[in-house]
């Protein structure tokens, strides 16, 4: 179910062109989530539309987020769908918080 989910999602992503989107396998780093997944947008109207996205073709297969954060202001989107949790971030939010980095130094 959860690869399914993160098909998906990258699908979802990549319909929009999100960009670099990476995949990481946190399992054995956390208790809360097994996969990250991280996409960048070129504008806070384009991270908003790639969330909005991932959200709109999960539901269409009956799978609603745990919750989202960020709509607000869409430098950074978080979509959290249970076992996987989905960052959409603007190129500078991402480079600065290098979540890539964080969660691999683990």
């Amino acid at each position: 179910m959860t690869d399914d989910i993160n098909k998906q999602a990258i699908n979802a992503i990549e319909d929009l062109k999100g960009q670099d989107v990476v995949t990481l396998d946190v399992t054995g780093l956390s208790d809360v989530m097994d996969t990250m997944i991280i996409a960048s947008g070129n504008s806070a109207r384009h991270v908003k539309a790639i969330a909005g996205n991932v959200v709109e073709e999960l539901k269409q297969d009956g799978i609603r987020p745990i919750g989202v954060e960020g709509l607000e202001s869409a430098d950074w989107v978080l979509v959290d769908l249970g076992a996987t949790v989905v960052h959409v971030m603007l190129e500078q939010t991402r480079a600065f918080y290098e979540l890539e980095k964080l969660w691999a130094a683990k």
